[in-house]
């Protein structure tokens, strides 16, 4: 049977796909419609898999929120930053956002299989597929991370368009503006200052006894380094790693920083929390927070560009 332009528009209007993939589905199922979807699902399967040795470091990160009581972040990837910029990507990216928001998956696999709410007839996992042939690039929902709060309120904060997101989640007795405000700043300073730890209390006895075995043998290789007579003897030179320990274990303790908006250039987070819970009646404190940046731990592919267009142009 001839198919028609309408019906190609139709079915491309369904998919996303590109209309000479519609019209061959299309013509394959003597223009049944939904045979059609399941045609190009398939096809956009097998474009999933044959991506899949692709390195997806690009991408974005992004936050759903239900008020100042209930947050998700999400990290979804693509292979390259044109697409991460791509409004039909970020408005995908969205939804997945939105489906961590509402989803009690434990886990990747459990969200993954879990019903996409835009489709309930098709999991999260083939909605990514079906996004994967509108793309037409490897896509991959990392990561995500949905927080409630109790006895307090959550900040949000998305910096650089989307390449890095935070979740400040806080314990305090009064949610008004000023500590609204306050939560804010600390999610800035999380994405800037990127600490790993809220207090010292956090940090493992194994990170403790490692960063203490580096500084340790640096210490004692510099140590060595000096005139025979100017070299300190062993105790002396592990009483020394303690200040160093210190400046370490601040510098990477969320507590412990230097507040980036510090009038004085000295006051720390701790203390302006303090500031902030006592200006407005109330015990203000950083329960802990989720910092995603996008492809962080990812090793990425170094290409030559003139190789790469030339790839395209080839097919």
């Amino acid at each position: 049977m001839a198919i028609t332009a309408k019906q190609v528009k139709q079915l491309r209007d369904m998919t996303g796909s590109g209309m000479m993939d519609c019209k061959k589905a299309l013509t394959e199922t003597n223009g049944d419609m939904d045979a059609a979807v399941e045609v190009l699902r398939k096809k956009g399967q097998a474009k999933a898999e044959k991506k899949a040795s692709r390195i997806a470091a690009e991408g974005i990160c992004m936050i759903a929120a239900d008020g100042n009581q209930k947050a998700a972040v999400v990290e979804v990837n693509s292979e390259t930053d044109f697409v991460a910029q791509n409004d039909k990507f970020r408005t995908y990216v969205a939804k997945v956002a939105n489906q961590a928001l509402n989803s009690d998956a434990a886990d990747m696999d459990a969200f993954m299989a879990e019903a996409w709410a835009e489709d309930p007839s098709k999991t999260v996992k083939d909605a990514l597929v079906d996004m994967i042939a509108v793309i037409s690039e490897k896509l991959s929902i990392r990561r995500f991370e949905k927080v409630t709060a109790e006895n307090g309120m959550l900040a949000t904060y998305v910096h650089g368009g989307g390449r890095i997101g935070v979740i400040i989640d806080a314990e305090t007795a009064v949610c008004n503006d000023a500590i609204a405000e306050a939560l804010q700043n600390i999610a800035m300073q999380v994405a800037a200052m990127s600490p790993k730890y809220v207090s010292q209390d956090e940090i493992p006895q194994s990170y403790r006894d490692h960063e203490k075995e580096i500084l340790l043998a640096q210490a004692i290789e510099e140590n060595n380094k000096l005139p025979e007579n100017k070299r300190k003897p062993q105790n002396i030179i592990e009483k020394m790693l303690i200040g160093r320990l210190n400046k370490q274990f601040k510098e990477i303790c969320l507590n412990d920083q230097v507040y980036v908006k510090a009038e004085d250039g000295k006051q720390s987070v701790g203390k302006y929390l303090e500031q902030v819970g006592k200006a407005n009646g109330t015990a203000l404190k950083i329960k802990k927070f989720v910092r995603f940046e996008t492809g962080e731990g990812i090793e990425k592919r170094q290409d030559n560009f003139a190789e790469e267009v030339m790839a395209q142009v080839k097919g």
